[in-house]
């Protein structure tokens, strides 16, 4: 199988033609396929119409005793769980629908970022585990690698398309700034992820981007704090305390989503406003015909 020239360069990426020789550009064949599938799924996102889903359907439920005032207990976990109860209700935090303009492949990117992650954490995983002689010299380590190479260029692809399409879309809108902010945070991050991960292949690559990044950091100013040639300082940022702090703010940023409710396309009417349009986090309460008070929140089928 390695023996194909494409599907070799996409195994094994010490295949040969791994990279593509243009003249006097140069880049590697993952680079290269990311990039276009990249540019074509954007094309398609932002050209291809809505699908029309089915009409958005509302429907009540009750609110839990917290979020009524009932719970009157004190200390920490109290405040935490009334807190939680206000901005986070069971229907926001797992809800069973969506509203029918997500019915759109403008949508999907930010769950195809989050699934690329998981499989670049569990690949890395594994690579940690066996070591840089087992991904070098054995054919599943071969794979494996490349693997875990692909997860983390179909991740940056999904996440720069993600990006793009929230910016057109003015995903800030509806006080979503916070969630606008945790997503460009999580980008910066991952170029730090991305760096120190080139920085630990233990190959030629390897060696020369440090080198070169060194000369950098040494004219910024930053090469007392961080040396791009410590092979053991770059392993350990890489897998251990950048994904922390990625895997942190992704997970803020997918709940302020959840408070936030997902941006609408510009023009559309939001699903999870409130009756006065100005706040997404408190549900609008009404009263029943038995004088009972009651929240409701518009939630799609």
């Amino acid at each position: 199988m390695n023996g194909h020239p494409v599907i070799g360069a996409i195994v094994n990426l010490n295949h040969p033609d791994h990279y593509i020789h243009w003249g006097f550009i140069l880049i590697s064949m993952a680079n290269f396929i990311v990039i276009v599938i990249l540019v074509v799924l954007f094309a398609l996102a932002i050209s291809l119409p809505f699908l029309k889903g089915k009409p958005v359907k509302r429907k009540k439920y009750q609110p839990a005793a917290a979020a009524s005032g009932d719970d009157e207990s004190e200390g920490w976990t109290a405040h935490g769980r009334r807190l939680g109860l206000k901005y986070l209700p069971p229907d926001k935090l797992l809800p069973d629908g969506q509203p029918s303009y997500v019915a759109s492949w403008v949508y999907v990117f930010g769950v195809l970022t989050i699934g690329a992650l998981i499989m670049a954490i569990l690949s890395g995983m594994v690579l940690a585990i066996e070591g840089p002689t087992w991904w070098h010299l054995s054919d599943i380590g071969h794979f494996v690698n490349s693997l875990h190479l692909w997860s983390v260029e179909l991740f940056m692809g999904f996440m720069t398309v993600h990006l793009w399409a929230k910016f057109w879309m003015a995903a800030w809108r509806g006080k979503r700034w916070l969630t606008w902010m945790t997503g460009m945070l999580a980008f910066l991050v991952s170029i730090v992820e991305a760096f120190t991960g080139y920085l630990s292949q233990t190959n030629f690559d390897s060696q020369w981007i440090a080198f070169e990044a060194k000369d950098a950091f040494n004219a910024g100013g930053i090469g007392a704090l961080f040396n791009a040639m410590n092979f053991g300082q770059a392993l350990m940022l890489h897998i251990v305390l950048v994904p922390i702090i990625l895997v942190l703010i992704v997970g803020i940023h997918v709940l302020m989503v959840r408070i936030r409710g997902v941006v609408p396309p510009i023009g559309a009417e939001p699903a999870h406003l409130g009756e006065n349009g100005s706040d997404a986090t408190i549900a609008p309460r009404t009263e029943t015909a038995e004088g009972q008070e009651v929240s409701t929140v518009e939630v799609g089928q």
